[in-house]
């Protein structure tokens, strides 16, 4: 499983409800991209849920890297770009996937970074890990969640998808999903990445 995100920062008056609309015109067009597990449009505006920021930043996770590539390479990423400037796209590597029990469509993803220890064993840093990502999976209202890192920075990003708001003392960044494109959610694998 590889993970990959990009964020377009938007002027603080920036009319969020253009994100909205491109999103509700355009989202389906991933609905079945090959080796896309899935994709999650993700907003976040200014002074919601603690953003200091307005932002579009879509959250991916692929079971196949020649899916992330076509999408790339092959055209898909143009369009996006040409409207608001080639973003930084980040890339991570996967370390734990688990469904979790909700079975409603998701409203809010939390996602947390933070770096791996100096002095850590990394065995221990990808164990401990693991069962962060179990722990989201099974919180009331979780759809899913993963836990995916950056060996280059040795920073650690866990993911979970929510059907209603934030968990309670559940740290991070808070998105609102416009809509999930979910193709590939089955052939996501479960549990530890190696």
């Amino acid at each position: 499983m590889h993970a990959m995100q990009y964020a377009f920062t938007l002027p603080a008056d920036y009319p969020m409800e253009v994100i909205r609309e491109r999103v509700a015109r355009t989202g389906h067009l991933l609905d079945d991209w090959p080796g896309l597990g899935l994709k999650a449009y993700l907003i976040r505006e200014r002074e919601k849920d603690g953003s200091p920021v307005n932002q579009y930043a879509p959250f991916y996770l692929w079971h196949t890297v020649e899916g992330m590539n076509s999408f790339l390479w092959g055209g898909a990423f143009q369009r996006p770009t040409d409207d608001f400037g080639r973003p930084a796209v980040r890339q991570w590597t996967g370390l734990a996937y688990e469904e979790g029990g909700a079975g409603s469509r998701a409203r809010v993803a939390v996602l947390r970074r933070q770096r791996v220890p100096e002095g850590l064993p990394l065995s221990e840093a990808a164990a401990d890990a693991v069962r962060e990502t179990g722990h989201l999976a099974a919180g009331d209202g979780a759809l899913l969640a993963a836990a995916v890192v950056d060996t280059r920075r040795w920073e650690l990003v866990h993911f979970s998808l929510h059907a209603g708001d934030a968990p309670d003392g559940l740290e991070g960044e808070v998105f609102q999903v416009l809509h999930l494109s979910a193709p590939g959610r089955g052939l996501l694998p479960g549990g530890r990445q190696w």
